[in-house]
């Protein structure tokens, strides 16, 4: 039987550790700016929202409503203020409403 060691790991620590060796961080990023938008914009805005993706720090949002496209265009900057607080680091530069 092999020897236990008494290192304790929190199981955050070792789900980060796992996400770095198995190169799933761009995608765990992904899902945690969808959830981010969601939790950030809220229902009324979610239900309009087709698709959240980012490429290249630019945050594309694809929406249903041209009225919804048209009042979110005038709170850009706070829109990408509020998504990096939430998610805790830059990685919005742009955000394009589509």
């Amino acid at each position: 039987m092999a020897k236990r060691e008494n290192d304790s790991f929190s199981v955050k620590d070792l789900m980060q550790l796992f996400i770095q060796e198995n190169n799933l961080s761009k995608g765990m990023q992904k899902i945690k700016i969808e959830e981010t938008w969601q939790k950030m914009m809220g229902p009324g805005v979610a239900t309009h929202t087709t698709s959240v993706k980012l490429q290249n720090k630019t945050l594309i949002v694809q929406l249903t409503s041209s009225v919804l496209r048209e009042e979110l265009s005038y709170g850009k900057e706070k829109i990408i203020k509020m998504m990096n607080e939430e998610i805790g680091e830059e990685i919005i530069a742009k955000l394009m409403l589509v």
